[in-house]
């Protein structure tokens, strides 16, 4: 495409996003208010369905499909970096224990590492299995026990990090949940006649097993993105440690 039809057609996109938010900062309530309908309504309906954290009832029961588009968008970025980040035909990949030598961490550094390990872990399940009752879910639970994981690579210890986190088996794993995902939303397709519709009993608010499919849906978010984000890091650090230009003769 030449550069003034590649100039077109960003003007013509442009405009279109323009009069879209234009259109949607008009209909916006007014600045300072305390009327505010859609806040008066997801309140309303978290309290309905049993969720105490309203966010978690927004994002995994109001607004589920939204929530199932974002964790799509992860799943195509993780695709797209392994794409990328795969040895070129120049590159090669080698496995250089010597190079860990020269690299080792401090002993206060593995003890502190090692020592935080679990406990990051635990902080990570604790987020995402009361991701419906207190601040966290699936997506911040992900992260904290992804780079929960990569405190193996802070001591020193990339070949533990290397055989702990096989790329192929997390790289399973976030297709799993999202897979579990877009099935708790065909189960709610099945029984109750709408796509991610809550169908599962509330139960009481406040307790553990309450809000219905919240903590399904929260769960399976927190599988694809503690996979994926471990795919992430290993994959970036694996080119940064373990790939190498190729040398002319080797």
């Amino acid at each position: 495409m030449s550069r003034a039809g590649r100039t077109m057609l960003f003007l013509a996109g442009a405009a279109g996003v323009s009069l879209l938010l234009w259109m949607g900062f008009a209909e916006l309530p007014a600045f300072g208010q305390d009327h505010h309908l859609y806040r008066d309504l997801a309140v309303r309906e978290a309290f309905t369905h049993a969720t105490a954290n309203v966010v978690a009832s927004v994002n995994f029961d109001l607004r589920a499909l939204d929530t199932f588009g974002e964790e799509t968008i992860l799943v195509a970025s993780v695709t797209g970096v392994m794409a990328l980040l795969r040895p070129a035909v120049e590159e090669r990949e080698y496995h250089d224990s010597g190079i860990q030598g020269r690299t080792a961490a401090l002993d206060a550094t593995r003890l502190v590492g090692y020592l935080l390990l679990p406990v990051t872990l635990a902080v990570g399940l604790d987020v995402v299995l009361h991701g419906h009752l207190t601040p966290g879910g699936g997506f911040q639970g992900g992260v904290v026990l992804a780079t929960g994981l990569h405190l193996l690579y802070i001591t020193g210890s990339f070949r533990a990090l290397d055989r702990l986190c096989p790329v192929n088996v997390f790289d399973i794993g976030e297709a799993l949940g999202a897979a579990a995902f877009a099935g708790i939303g065909i189960a709610g397709l099945l029984t109750g006649g709408a796509f991610l519709l809550n169908v599962l009993p509330t139960g009481t608010r406040g307790q553990l097993l309450s809000s219905g499919s919240v903590p399904l849906l929260n769960a399976a978010v927190a599988v694809a993105v503690a996979c994926g984000m471990t795919v992430l890091l290993a994959q970036f650090l694996a080119q940064e440690i373990t790939v190498a230009p190729q040398r002319e003769g080797s």
